[in-house]
């Protein structure tokens, strides 16, 4: 059963590790254009394996911005994982020990919560690890091939190879944003606020970790209040 489990969760977790190998490609290379080492990079994704908090952090480091903006930017960005393994943990049968939870909670993300979630009746531990065992690799691989090709190759290709990340970004937000109106005023204000930090006199001080947290609460506090998520809405 644990063997069945576990291939299960290798076959759901392949296209999981190639997505993952893309993104964290160009992690790897901006890591190492911005001054990290090689093994710096490949040991924040082996790590840490969340794409959108390890690209904040980035900012922060390269602004050499403080231990406290960056634990505060990590808090708020990856809360969510929290609240996922929260959900994931009601799944899982009740026989295995407790310390399946810490282990499935470490590589806790958005596609292998997804993938499941969606697994039909109680969920097995071995599922989750089969998933983690091509994700984690695909991220930390991706991480390190982008560094090598970053410390490379010339930095005419490095800035080309390097709008894939917002090609990335577009790819995340623009689906959802079709289906769902608030989305893209959510996506809209937090553009609108980012520009405002960015170039009004004064507001353009605050450091990038900080910027980064403040948009990410004022605009969820605001989507909570004006269009909250209604219980027909989650059900679908």
């Amino acid at each position: 059963m644990k063997k069945e489990n576990l291939k299960k969760g290798i076959v759901a977790g392949i296209p999981i590790g190639l997505g993952y190998f893309a993104v964290s490609f160009t992690f790897g290379m901006m890591a190492v254009k911005g001054g990290l080492s090689i093994l710096q990079a490949v040991l924040i994704s082996l790590t840490n394996v969340t794409s959108a908090g390890q690209f904040a952090g980035l900012d922060i480091i390269f602004a050499q911005g403080s231990l406290w903006e960056m634990a505060l930017t990590q808090l708020t960005i990856n809360l969510r994982y929290c609240l996922m393994s929260f959900s994931i943990s009601q799944k899982l049968d009740k026989k295995f020990p407790l310390f399946h939870r810490f282990f499935m909670a470490h590589g806790m993300t958005d596609e292998i919560f997804g993938v499941s979630a969606a697994s039909p009746g109680k969920l097995s531990p071995y599922f989750f690890y089969g998933a983690m065992l091509v994700a984690i690799p695909g991220w930390t691989i991706g991480t390190l091939v982008g560094g090598v090709a970053g410390s490379i190759l010339p930095n005419i290709v490095i800035s080309a190879l390097s709008v894939a990340i917002y090609g990335m970004f577009l790819a995340i937000i623009i689906p959802p944003a079709k289906k769902n109106k608030t989305l893209i005023w959510v996506i809209l204000l937090a553009m609108a606020l980012s520009a405002c930090f960015t170039y009004i006199p004064g507001v353009n001080k605050i450091s990038r970790g900080f910027t980064i947290i403040i948009v990410t609460v004022v605009v969820a506090v605001l989507a909570s209040i004006v269009r909250p998520i209604k219980d027909e809405e989650e059900e679908a």
